[in-house]
């Protein structure tokens, strides 16, 4: 790409100044000689340079913005010579990322709201026992829901934040950290959960949500995270994310697991005196029961709502704390 001989001096200028602040008075002093120019035009002259160099305005290697002040060469100068930095350095201080995962966490709550309310409805939709009515269902599942959503989002969210914070955010580690998160917290919640079911009923339900459920979500929430946070708009960063939410949510069934629509049926059936029943969904679906298709319809929507909420939250704290770079 061809630049002008101002634009030219224009980077001779950040590069002669690397690592110190150029002003706009500096650009119009010493590239433009005084001579009266609108924003735009130096606006319009670092957005050259930068696709002169393949640089990112918001993932900056050689020139960085700094808002309402000027513009910033970060790039090592050797000899003469810029060299793109190796890795970006990580800004985020361990407040900012305790926050963003914190984040995350709120956004698996949300998450399991709306799937309280999905399996509240199928759960309440034929009568129960007397006195449980289906105000009493939709409350009892959504508070289940909700708690589960908390506890997957908090996993996986810290461990995309702190993977991302100890190492470079690229998209393997946002990936193995939301990964390892949901991993870790999958299988200590299941191991709790059976052992909390044989002390209070001699028994327990051994295939539920666990340790392979909580490492294929994680990961799909990690490279969400990645994507999204490469893109502009929040409703096409949750879109993205509630895709690779409903292809982990697919791939789970198939692979033997079970999400939550799985696990409160397996409750159901190993606990006889439960009037818990989803089998609606397996009729509407055209099956006996809530069988292979009905777990795999239903985990679609629960690994969609589930990664759309972790993302959009963080996304969402992450761009209210540093918000997006101007070029």
């Amino acid at each position: 790409m061809e630049l002008s001989s101002r634009y030219l001096d224009a980077l001779v200028l950040l590069v002669r100044q690397a690592g110190t602040l150029v002003t706009k008075d500096d650009f119009l002093d010493q590239v433009w000689a005084g001579v009266p120019v609108t924003d735009e035009a130096l606006t319009q002259c670092i957005k050259s340079l930068r696709r002169a160099l393949g640089d990112d305005a918001a993932r900056p290697s050689f020139i960085e913005t700094v808002p309402k002040h000027g513009y910033r060469f970060i790039a090592a100068v050797e000899g003469g010579v810029a060299r793109r930095p190796p890795a970006l350095p990580i800004r985020e201080s361990w407040r900012d990322t305790l926050l963003l995962a914190a984040a995350g966490t709120v956004g698996g709550g949300i998450a399991g709201f709306f799937g309280g309310i999905f399996y509240g409805f199928l759960g309440a939709s034929r009568p129960l026992q007397p006195g449980l009515g289906a105000v009493s269902v939709l409350l009892v599942i959504m508070c289940l829901t909700i708690a589960v959503g908390l506890i997957g989002g908090a996993g996986v969210s810290f461990g995309v934040a702190i993977g991302r914070k100890l190492s470079a955010r690229d998209w393997h580690t946002a990936t193995i950290g939301g990964a390892l998160g949901g991993l870790i917290v999958g299988a200590v919640v299941k191991l709790l959960g059976l052992d909390a079911f044989n002390l209070l009923f001699g028994r327990s339900p051994a295939g539920m949500t666990g340790a392979l459920e909580g490492l294929i979500l994680g990961a799909a929430v990690g490279l969400g995270i990645w994507i999204a946070s490469r893109m502009p708009g929040l409703r096409r960063s949750a879109a993205i994310a509630a895709g690779f939410g409903a292809l982990a949510g697919l791939i789970i069934p198939l692979l033997g697991g079970r999400l939550m629509g799985g696990s409160l049926v397996l409750l159901a059936q190993t606990f006889p005196g439960s009037r818990l029943r989803l089998d609606q969904a397996g009729a509407i679906l055209g099956e006996h029961g809530f069988g292979r298709v009905s777990q795999m319809v239903s985990g679609a929507f629960e690994g969609a709502v589930f990664c759309a909420g972790v993302v959009a939250a963080t996304i969402l704290a992450e761009r209210s704390l540093r918000p997006p770079s101007r070029s």
